[in-house]
Parts: C-alpha cells; structure tokens; sequence
C-alpha cells in the first residue's frame, strides 16, 4: 500500500506522460508495492482532475474481460476505467495518431443505459433491462507506460489504457436484437484496414456474454460509490486483438445484423 503523497506523485508522472506523449518507465518498478487499490486511487486523482477543468464522465469501459488476457495477468477479474466526453472521437473526423503514445484499436458492442443500474446484486438481467440500445464501437486505446509494459497496477492507474471511442450509427435495444433472431453474447465481428480483413471475434469472448461484464462493473464501480447511471455508454470489453493504428490507417469493424463503426487515422 501506497502513502498518499506517492500515489499522487504516480498520478502526476502519468499525467506529464500523458500530456508530453512521452511514455514513463512502468509504475510497478518505480513503486514497489503498488497494489490495486493504490492504483484505482491514482487512476481517480487524475480524472477528478479532468473534472475540475470541465470534463464530464460518459461512461465506463471493462478491461481484462477475456480469460487469455486475465491469464497474462495473472488475475481473476476484469478492471475498468472512465470515459469522459472529452474523449469521444467521430467516424467523420481523422484521429490524429501523434497525440497518443502507442495508438491501438479494440472492436467492440457499447451499451447505451436509458436508466441508472443498481449496484451491489446488479445482475445481468437488470443491464438488460436498463440498457436503452447496444452499439458498434471501437476503445482507442494507449498506454503512457513505454512500450506497453505494462502488470495490473499499471494499466489500472493508467485509466484501464482508454484513450478513446467511436460509436457507430446503428442503434438495437435488446429486444430489437430479439425480434431479430439476435443474441447479444453472440454477434460475430470483423475488422477490416481498407478491404482487408485483419481480425474477427465474437462478443461470446468478453466473459461468455458482454452483459455479464457489465453487470460486474456495476457491482464493482458501487465499491468506490460509483453509479452507472442513464446516459452512459458502458464498453464492456473487446471481442478481437488490439491492432497498432498509424498515419493513414482506415479501419471498418463491422458487426453481424447490428451495422458497422468506421476509425481513421492521420
């Protein structure tokens, strides 16, 4: 456990990090003992301080939610953390690769909650039930930790590694996905760079089922006295591999019955 005089200095070296996009050494070697609830609180100092300065919380993302990248961490659960408006990027607008560190894409579904989720006992039924529409999406994500070499402490204090996201157009609430023969624990994806396919999952890999990884988001969000709450697009965790973005790179994810969501970097 970390004294709070370090976690701050640790959260100031990513936020130097972040804003120069000149990468640090991993936390985990500058402060041995750095522990998961050292690095939720650093994680939380720097984005109180995104909200002092205007920003405001439009979500949350689920990180580690497959069973392969748990094993590379060596953990039993995911980890999350915070999306702010600040970060919404445009399927019309060209991302500027050179204001990240390391730019990768992750394929995704978004929930869209149309009212609040209960915490502690939040099942994946009551996501359901709150979820307004679910979403293409692709998390840009980066890591202010060189090279990403990265251990848990790192990429929690480093805000999950979420740098970013794009929604798609198309908009299916559950039980338009229903209607449609669809499963949302079942919808296969593709990731195309121009006309070439370069990666394809499906959301049956995020925990077996997108909605279960929301649900533990709320469960563990309420231990910090977070609410997911209506209006938030919740990102519950990627269903292909994380693919480097560079200068010129125009990526298509597109998703079986539910429409696509188009990423382009300059």
């Amino acid at each position: 456990m970390l004294e709070v005089t370090r976690r701050e200095s640790a959260a100031e070296r990513l936020w130097e990090a972040e804003r120069d996009r000149v990468p640090i050494e991993p936390l985990t070697d500058a402060y041995p003992g750095i522990g998961v609830v050292d690095a939720y609180e650093v994680q939380l100092i720097n984005i109180r301080r995104r909200l002092a300065a205007g920003a405001r919380v439009y979500g949350h993302k689920v990180g580690l939610s497959s069973p392969v990248m748990q094993r590379m961490m060596g953990v039993d659960e995911p980890d999350y953390g915070h999306l702010l408006d600040t970060m919404v990027l445009s399927q019309n607008v060209p991302i500027r690769a050179d204001r990240y560190c390391y730019p990768r894409i992750e394929v995704e579904i978004g929930y869209v909650l149309g009212a609040s989720l209960p915490g502690e006992g939040c099942t994946e039924e009551d996501v359901l039930a709150a979820t307004e529409y679910v979403v293409p999406s692709i998390e840009l994500i980066d890591s202010r930790i060189r090279d990403w070499r990265i251990r848990l402490a790192d990429t929690i204090a480093d805000n999950a590694s979420s740098a970013g996201l794009i929604l798609g157009d198309a908009r299916m609430s559950p039980a338009d996905l229903t209607a449609a023969g669809m499963d949302v624990a079942d919808i296969e994806a593709v990731l195309y760079a121009g006309d070439a396919e370069i990666t394809r999952g499906n959301t049956n890999a995020v925990l077996g089922n997108p909605t279960t990884a929301v649900a533990w988001l709320a469960r563990k969000v309420a231990s910090f006295g977070v609410k997911l709450e209506a209006g938030h697009v919740i990102l519950p965790g990627s269903c292909t591999r994380a693919i480097d973005a560079r200068p010129g790179d125009i990526f298509r994810a597109e998703f079986s019955g539910l429409g696509s969501v188009t990423a382009r970097f300059e």
